[in-house]
């Protein structure tokens, strides 16, 4: 990256849109430099703080999945914040359950993980990733592995979630077309960015 400065408001969807190469996925995980959120700067953070921080404003989609093999699709869906709470409410399992409906699985919901396709498992991991509503969620490809009509109903959900919950989406693409359906597009060409 080089002298990057980005800012994303409160609430915004934006898409880094670039080729293979152009420093996406680096933008998402940066090694170096220093970030801020509203009311705390992140950088003099130890490594304690930042993991709890992140735990209670910031959730992760990867562009692969990162499911747990032995977990239904619901029991993925909830874990984080079973994991968090110590233990599953009925509330956490009626969020999983709307989230997974919201991205066309209401019959996936019991299903093992070894009985999902790959565009399903991808699915269930943007679930996943919006279990504890958090403030931020940074995409790193969250549609590439998905057909063009589960990639549309994921951006929809996206929006959803963004317009009921005020939730903020950083989403790394290739793709033009999920990158028009975000509010700001920036442009990353060898490091630099634009827009």
């Amino acid at each position: 990256m080089r002298d990057l400065s980005l800012n994303l408001e409160t609430g915004e969807i934006a898409a880094l849109l670039g080729l293979s190469g152009s420093g996406k996925s680096t933008l998402m995980q940066p090694t170096s430099g220093s970030y801020m959120m509203p009311g705390q700067d992140l950088v003099a953070a130890t490594d304690a703080e930042l993991t709890e921080f992140r735990s209670l404003h910031i959730s992760f989609v990867f562009q692969f999945h990162n499911l747990l093999p032995d977990l239904t699709a619901l029991e993925n869906v909830i874990f984080p914040t079973a994991v968090k709470e110590g233990r599953e409410t009925a509330a956490t399992r009626a969020r999983g359950r709307d989230l997974l409906t919201r991205m066309g699985l209401a019959e996936r919901i019991d299903c093992p993980f070894t009985n999902l396709s790959g565009g399903q498992k991808q699915r269930i991991a943007v679930a996943r990733t919006l279990i504890n509503r958090p403030e931020l969620v940074l995409a790193d490809e969250p549609t590439a592995n998905l057909d063009r009509a589960s990639a549309m109903q994921v951006m929809e959900l996206i929006g959803q979630i963004n317009r009921d919950e005020g939730t903020a989406f950083l989403i790394s693409t290739h793709d033009k077309k999920i990158a028009s359906l975000c509010q700001r597009q920036i442009v990353l060409v060898d490091g630099v960015a634009s827009g």
